[in-house]
């Protein structure tokens, strides 16, 4: 593994070539261009503001806050993983004709999306000076919060980018996967307002001490809210409890090393299955 990433070190220019051509891609003929990092994310919060404040009201804390600081990061994840699956398979030219660490594809994909995240961030603190929601010593954390997304989405990046080459059913899979996590994710409600336990089969079940341990995005995206916005009920923003944070970055961290581990003995396969 060692070998692998110290090779992947002296590919690091590629990788920043491939970051720079998806950016460009993305906004390529675009009006407005890098604007639409800003433009799109507050687009979705008029969006979801007006759906749970005017059609379907919720009672939360300066929403339009609330629903950016949840939105941004899920936005960051389903872009990368979603990008990153084909990111093999639609480079088939170059896998064929030029030898380089093929792990450099998706991660080049998330890396543009982590560009294009830290560029929507400011659309973030712009509704927070707006909404005037306090900020507190604690938002030095949000590069950690932001590394700990990013390693678990390279992971979960690894995985896919190599089921895709030998399955292709699963960008379509994924699809529908996507859209049943964006509701099982507390990115447009607090997870308070789910039952803190469920029966199930005459067994209690805790609901929301499952819903962090089996889904690292609700963890992440609480992580975010609770040192950028708050409480929904209108709590001072404050750090994420460390035992809780720790749980995350840890789990964050396998994922990655499983995932390259498994991309890594797959990849000489690529040439063959593209």
């Amino acid at each position: 593994m060692i070998q692998h990433l110290r090779e992947f070190w002296a590919y690091r220019e590629l990788l920043r070539n491939l970051v720079v051509r998806d950016l460009k891609v993305r906004y390529r003929n675009s009006f407005f261009g890098f604007l639409w990092a800003l433009g799109n994310p507050l687009l979705m919060m008029g969006v979801f503001t007006v759906v749970f404040t005017v059609l379907w009201p919720q009672e939360v804390y300066k929403f339009p806050v609330f629903i950016l600081a949840g939105l941004l990061p899920w936005n960051f994840f389903t872009s990368s993983v979603m990008g990153a699956i084909t990111s093999i398979t639609g480079n088939a030219h170059l896998i064929k004709k030029v030898y380089f660490p093929r792990e450099i594809l998706p991660a080049s994909v998330v890396l543009s999306n982590l560009v294009n995240f830290c560029l929507a961030l400011v659309a973030l603190f712009v509704v927070v000076l707006l909404f005037r929601v306090q900020i507190t010593v604690w938002i030095v954390l949000l590069p950690l919060v932001i590394a700990v997304q990013a390693v678990f989405t390279l992971g979960v990046a690894f995985f896919l980018a190599t089921i895709n080459v030998f399955y292709r059913d699963t960008e379509v899979i994924m699809d529908v996967i996507i859209m049943a996590l964006f509701f099982m994710t507390p990115v447009f409600y607090p997870i308070e307002r789910l039952p803190q336990s469920f029966m199930i089969a005459g067994m209690d079940v805790p609901v929301q001490r499952l819903m962090y341990i089996l889904n690292p995005m609700a963890s992440l995206i609480a992580s975010y809210r609770s040192i950028l916005y708050g409480s929904y009920n209108g709590g001072p923003p404050g750090p994420p409890a460390p035992d809780f944070f720790l749980r995350t970055t840890v789990t964050a961290v396998l994922i990655c090393i499983l995932g390259y581990l498994f991309f890594a003995r797959r990849s000489h396969q690529f040439g063959e299955e593209v």
